[in-house]
Parts: structure tokens; C-alpha cells; sequence
């Protein structure tokens, strides 16, 4: 569970959001949330495999796709090469696992050029992994790159030493795109822990006194590509990885004098402070401030850490007095309390 140490906590002064009624203010909490994919504890080992080389059946679909889109013979075998030790290298930093293998390709192949094939076969799996010793297996399974190019002739002035006269530039540009795709095989549970694609555009471009030269401006695409992929393998081993981001909440900053002197306390950072006044005003007869001192109580428990007493006291603003903020934060908090039991699961990892 994250506690306060935990949390950056940010009040908005100058650039305060307010509501209709400018009743409340907005806090950032910094909070931890589990990763979007969980490696089963009993994986301490991983092997990286690139899957992307075609089958010789397929062949003649490769060499059409790559007539129509401009590709290199070997762009796509170099980026993905570049992706998996990309992963590989991330997987290491990370201390998720004991050992990390790079395998190459294995003699592994695709049926599907520019698409995800067919999950390989558990026979396969298990060979490759009792073979090498390892426990699951990540799998590069798609590394496709889709380039269109396109010319435009600009009139232009020429210094000559004759002066300036009138001539033609031409300009090359290229949109290419780069598509990768991800499988992790767990054999021993047989499952597919996670199947992922991503995708990112690069854009060239050139100029020159003809087609041809604007055109050789285009050629060191081949080393961002490379770049590119090795980025992708790096992102995807971040999905296995808990991560932090910023939520924002609503509190009250207006009901008595206890609210107003509270926010102030609040912009200072002293939320202890300003919980010791909310907590007087959840006894007011008024039931509107009760009820907004109960649903503060409850951000300053997120705060602290303590999520089952933060919807206590949320529960209590809405049942009790209808305060409007309440139900969907117990929403959130619900929320927050699943996520945290997956933190514990990989924790335990």
C-alpha cells in the first residue's frame, strides 16, 4: 500500500480549477498502480525469441508487399533484431527475473507478414524453454515497416554568379510506419500471459536539384528505424513494470470558517491541519457541510494511505447526507483497493 511518504501531493493555488460554484478545489496525488500485465511468481526466468523471420512459403507475399511500400530487403530484419535486444536489455535492468536470455530467432517463422500469426505451438514452447532454461518465453512475433513516399517540385530562386534565377527544387517526403507485436508464453500455466501490438510513424524528408538527390536525403531512415525498434522492445518490458501516475480529487473549500482557514492549511501542505478542522464540522447540523467535511475526511484517509477507512466516510456522505461527490469517489476508491491487491501479487513476484 502506498503510504503518505509516497504521495506528491500538489494544491492548486494561482491555477486553482474550481467548480460552478467555486465550492471546491482540485489535489494531485501521485499513486502507484500495478502493471499492465502480471508474470506469474513462479516465472523467475525469461527467454526473448524473434519470430518475425517469413516462411519460404511466403515469401512471395513479402516481396510484393515490399515492392509496394518501398522497403529495404533487410529494414525489417535489422529493426527487428534491434527490438528484441531492446527488450532484452529492459528486462535485465528491471530485476523482475533472475535471468534473461536473448535466443535470436531459433529458426522460428511467421505465416503472416504484417500481421500477428498464429500463437506457436506448446510443443514448441516447452522444447524452447526446457532447452534453454527458462521459464516463459517473449515473443517478437511482428516487426513490419509500411513506407509511402511522395515528390513535390518547388519554383525556388538559384544564386548563380550571374545573380538569382528562377529554378526548381525538388522535395522528398516519407511516412513510415513501424509496427511491432508481442506474445508472452507461460508454459507451465499454458497461457498467454499478454499479446500486444504497438505502433509508431517516422517522417523524412529531403530536398534536392533533382528527384534523385531529394530522394538520397531519405537514406538514414534505416538507422531510426532501428532506433525505433529498439524503443519498442525497451516500451514493451515497461508493460510488466508498476507504474506511478497523477489523479486529481476534489475537496471542499467552502461551508463555515473552518473550510476556508482548512484550505489554507491545505495550500501549505498541512493536511493533517486542515483534517482536524474537517473532522469538527462533521457534527455540524447543517447537512450540506456535514456532509462535505465526511467526503473531505475521506481524501485526507487516500492521502494517508488508509483506502478502507477513505470509503467509510465516503459511504457515510452519500447515504447519510446525499453530498453529490461521494458516490462515484467510492467508485474510485473501489478501484483503487483492486489495484492494489494485483500490486500485491506482483510484489510477491
Amino acid at each position: 500500500m502506498p503510504t503518505k511518504t509516497h504521495l506528491l501531493l500538489i494544491t492548486l493555488a494561482a491555477a486553482t480549477f474550481v467548480s460552478c460554484k467555486a465550492t471546491t478545489e482540485l489535489v494531485y496525488l501521485n499513486v502507484l498502480k500495478p502493471a499492465p500485465v502480471t508474470i506469474p511468481a513462479y516465472v523467475k526466468s525469461a527467454g526473448v525469441v524473434n519470430r518475425t523471420t517469413i516462411n519460404p512459403q511466403n515469401k512471395s507475399i513479402d516481396v510484393v508487399d515490399r515492392i509496394f511500400s518501398l522497403e529495404g530487403a533487410q529494414l525489417d530484419k535489422e529493426g527487428a533484431q534491434s527490438s528484441v535486444g531492446g527488450l532484452a536489455d529492459e528486462l535485465r535492468k528491471n530485476n523482475r527475473f533472475n535471468e534473461v536470455k536473448a535466443l535470436g530467432e531459433l529458426d522460428l517463422t511467421t505465416n503472416a507478414p504484417g500481421l500477428f500469426s498464429a500463437p506457436l505451438s506448446w510443443e514448441t514452447v516447452d522444447k524452447i524453454c526446457r532447452e534453454y532454461q527458462v521459464d516463459a518465453l517473449f515473443s517478437l512475433e511482428l516487426f513490419d515497416t509500411d513506407s509511402k513516399i511522395s515528390y513535390a517540385a518547388i519554383p525556388v530562386s538559384l544564386k548563380t554568379p550571374l545573380g538569382n534565377v528562377p529554378g526548381i527544387e525538388h522535395r522528398a517526403s516519407m511516412l513510415t510506419s513501424v509496427k511491432t507485436g508481442w506474445r508472452i508464453y507461460d508454459p507451465a500455466g499454458r497461457n498467454i500471459v499478454d499479446e500486444f501490438a504497438l505502433n509508431r510513424d517516422l517522417t523524412f524528408s529531403g530536398r534536392g536539384i533533382n528527384p534523385v538527390a531529394a530522394a538520397g536525403a531519405l537514406i538514414n531512415r534505416k538507422e531510426a528505424v532501428k532506433t525505433v525498434g529498439i524503443q519498442a522492445g525497451q516500451n514493451y518490458g515497461m508493460r510488466i513494470i508498476p507504474y506511478r501516475t497523477r489523479v486529481t480529487r476534489d475537496y471542499y473549500v467552502k461551508g463555515t470558517d473552518n473550510f476556508r482557514i482548512a484550505r489554507r492549511k491545505a495550500q501549505t501542505g498541512n493536511w493533517d491541519g486542515a483534517a482536524v478542522l474537517w473532522k469538527k464540522e462533521t457534527t455540524n447540523p447543517d447537512r450540506t457541510v456535514a456532509g462535505r467535511a465526511c467526503y473531505n475526511m475521506a481524501i485526507i484517509c487516500e492521502i494517508n494511505g488508509e483506502l478502507d477507512l477513505a470509503i467509510k466516510w465516503s459511504q457515510k456522505a452519500y447515504e447519510e447526507y446525499n453530498n453529490r461527490l461521494a458516490l462515484n469517489y467510492i467508485r474510485l476508491l473501489k478501484n483503487r483497493q483492486a489495484g492494489n491487491e494485483v500490486l500485491k501479487q506482483q510484489e510477491m513476484e
